[in-house]
């Protein structure tokens, strides 16, 4: 058995064995501590590989055109950020840059690392580095704001210019719902439970809530 905090409530309790599909939650308050996954590896590989095209394709393609007056434009996520700091704005620029772009490129590098290392056993212990890293990194991938940001312009500006959504556009929407499913389906537990650290024992899982094992009383 494992003992491990509720990372809601701070109840310490312990994780049995769980069978295939089972899981285990916090009898104070209904956090889901721990699940035994029947694919615990493809199925987050399977889709972390899909949102690094989504998110090759959401910045390499235009978001958008716009046409006025007989004029038309496009521009790219980091095309827009690039504007912004031309116009002055390099507050907003790089908070684009960080949130859209870099934050979310380094998350889907580590996630993708780290389970193509953990699967063989034992994985190098820089995969458990890689992972709380992807942990720190997941915050900051905000392109569902970024997504709604633009609906909101999209609605302002749609009586002053002919708008016809790019397939940039497209790929950003489905990278908002890949890397919310990425974060339902990954159990971190799969991967510390591989990760042999230099005395040659396997690590106990991370400390931080996001990579902490779910547990029974």
């Amino acid at each position: 058995m494992e003992t491990v905090a509720c990372p809601d409530c701070d109840l310490l309790q312990r994780i049995p064995e769980l069978p295939l599909g089972g899981k285990a939650s916090c009898p104070r308050c209904g956090k889901t501590l721990a699940a035994q996954l029947p694919d615990p590896l493809d199925r987050p590989l399977a889709l972390t590989l899909a949102a690094a095209i989504a998110f090759v394709t959401a910045n390499a393609m235009p978001l958008m055109s716009l046409s006025a007056a007989g004029r038309e434009a496009s521009t790219t996520i980091i095309g827009g950020a690039q504007q912004m700091w031309l116009q002055g704005r390099e507050e907003t620029a790089i908070a684009v840059a960080v949130c859209a772009v870099i934050a979310p490129a380094c998350y889907i590098a580590f996630m993708l690392t780290a389970l193509l290392a953990a699967r063989r056993s034992p994985a190098p212990r820089w995969v458990g580095t890689l992972l709380q890293w992807a942990d720190r990194m997941r915050p900051w991938s905000m392109n569902e704001v970024m997504m709604l940001g633009i609906l909101v312009a999209l609605i302002k500006i749609a009586q002053l210019a002919t708008v016809t959504p790019g397939i940039g556009m497209y790929a950003v929407g489905v990278l908002v719902l890949l890397l919310s499913t990425i974060a339902v389906t990954f159990d971190p537990r799969e991967i510390w439970k591989r990760v042999a650290w230099a005395n040659g024992r396997k690590a106990s899982p991370a400390p931080h809530p996001a990579a902490s094992a779910p547990a029974a009383p």
